[in-house]
């Protein structure tokens, strides 16, 4: 299927599944309400709706405010104040003391990638793997999460539907197709198509999840691609993989002038290159090459941290919940790879903390349906590190920050992660304080009663 057949696709499988119902902009609270109790995400157009009585967790400070008002604009948070005077077309949402924080934001998210199994994904139809994402981007959207940073996978046509209301997700901020080298992190294919013939695209480039480059030209040309496309940022695998069949971890893939090659083309139209990489020496070449972000860093070095602190280069980690193992059969390779880099993941956090890096959080959840739906739980689970309202900023704020990275490129500009005046309006209201007691993101549907995106309200059960 071509890449340009992907909206469509997108459209029609969800009219088919007969949720657009949920994504209907209606002015109507009635109609919001019926489509609730129908069992479907309802939509409240933006206008202007004013929150009474919540205590803010800005996403910045770590802490919850006394009780006031919070009063939304179209998409943005227009005042913040005490006993806020409401307009006569304003919605008012009464919190009851309840928490308005930020909406959550996954660092790395794979849209394409979440819920279908690996064994669908390399076999399986295009239009039933669409539909999956699809509906897997409205429960993600429904579980708080109002952002998610995709890194690896074609998932344009997914983000022009959300964009443009087909249904409802969270805004997608797209790298497309990660790039690797033959035989790297990304590359499925196997030994009966090989070989390939430098400029043409493998057998499983053409669906626009992976891109091989095998020399800087090829670099810069699937970086180009990338950013045709509509990318965001530019997500290259400069190591060896857990998922990919043919990547030892301690392989180092690319070479630094493709490194630079990438870097050059992504700065050139503004925005930056991250990358997959678990150890010290592929991270160092990384860095000296002048990429921005390091995705996992799971088996590096204290030198190697103290590099990245040296150079502001940030650090996108994620908590693996052992579960994700699961995904790969025991006593296989992937399997072991997993393990070594589970291992290796308590270090790594150690190390980030050590060195006060610029650290990212993000689940990578991939091929799990099941494993999906705790993408809260996750989040959750860096406690083992960090204070909950240090994790909630880092969900919330600090991921807000890395997606300003992209500059122009930037899909949605405005802040973001944050509740203050001025910034884009993704809220969660949330039912307790999630900063004394972060398991409340764990359970979306109990503990989230409003979940607004963009000035939309999306769940309001009050």
């Amino acid at each position: 299927m071509e890449y340009r057949s992907r909206p469509l696709v997108v459209a029609l499988v969800f009219l088919v599944a007969g949720l657009a119902a949920g994504s209907v902009r209606a002015h109507d609270h009635s109609l919001a309400t019926a489509a609730q109790a129908a069992g479907t995400p309802a939509a409240q157009a933006p206008g202007s709706v004013l929150f009474r009585n919540v205590r803010v967790f800005d996403g910045r400070t770590g802490r919850v405010s006394a009780p006031g008002d919070v009063l939304v604009r179209g998409n943005r948070i227009e005042r913040i104040g005490a006993a806020l005077a409401s307009e006569p077309a304003s919605r008012v949402i009464d919190g009851g003391g309840r928490v308005l924080m930020p909406g959550l934001i996954d660092a790395h998210w794979h849209s394409m990638m979440a819920a279908p199994s690996l064994g669908a994904i390399l076999n399986g139809d295009q239009r039933y793997l669409t539909a999956i994402a699809a509906a897997e981007s409205t429960r993600t959207l429904m579980r708080g999460f109002t952002s998610v940073r995709d890194v690896g996978g074609n998932s344009f046509g997914l983000k022009q539907a959300v964009d443009e209301g087909v249904l409802p997700g969270p805004r997608i901020y797209a790298s497309g197709a990660m790039i690797s080298v033959t035989s790297g992190h990304g590359d499925f294919r196997q030994a009966s198509d090989l070989p390939r013939t430098m400029g043409v695209p493998g057998s499983t480039d053409l669906e626009g999840d992976t891109a091989i480059a095998d020399s800087p030209d090829e670099v810069r040309m699937r970086v180009r691609e990338q950013l045709m496309r509509g990318a965001a940022q530019i997500k290259l695998t400069a190591g060896g993989g857990v998922s990919s069949p043919h990547s030892p971890l301690d392989a180092i893939t690319f070479t630094p002038a493709e490194l630079r090659a990438a870097v050059e083309a992504a700065g050139n139209w503004g925005t930056y290159v991250t990358l997959h990489a678990y150890t010290a020496a592929a991270v160092r070449e990384a860095v000296e090459a002048g990429v921005k972000v390091i995705e996992h860093g799971s088996l590096m070095d204290d030198a190697t941290a103290r590099l990245m602190a040296q150079r502001g280069i940030w650090l996108s980690i994620q908590p693996f919940p052992v579960e994700l193992g699961n995904a790969f059969p025991p006593g296989s390779e992937e399997r072991a790879k997993f393990e070594e880099v589970f291992t290796g993941n308590n270090h790594a956090y150690e190390l980030a903390r050590k060195h006060k890096l610029k650290t990212a959080w993000g689940t990578d959840v991939l091929f799990s349906a099941a494993l999906a739906t705790q993408q809260g739980a996750i989040l959750a689970s860096l406690t083992r590190w960090y204070t909950p309202a240090e994790a909630l900023v880092m969900a919330t704020g600090t991921n807000g920050e890395l997606l300003q990275l992209s500059g122009k490129r930037n899909p949605y500009p405005g802040t973001i992660g944050v509740v203050e005046e001025g910034a884009l309006a993704d809220l969660l209201l949330v039912d307790g304080d999630p900063t004394a007691d972060i398991s409340l993101v764990a359970r979306p549907e109990q503990s989230f009663k409003v979940i607004m995106k963009d000035g939309v309200v999306y769940k309001d059960t009050l």
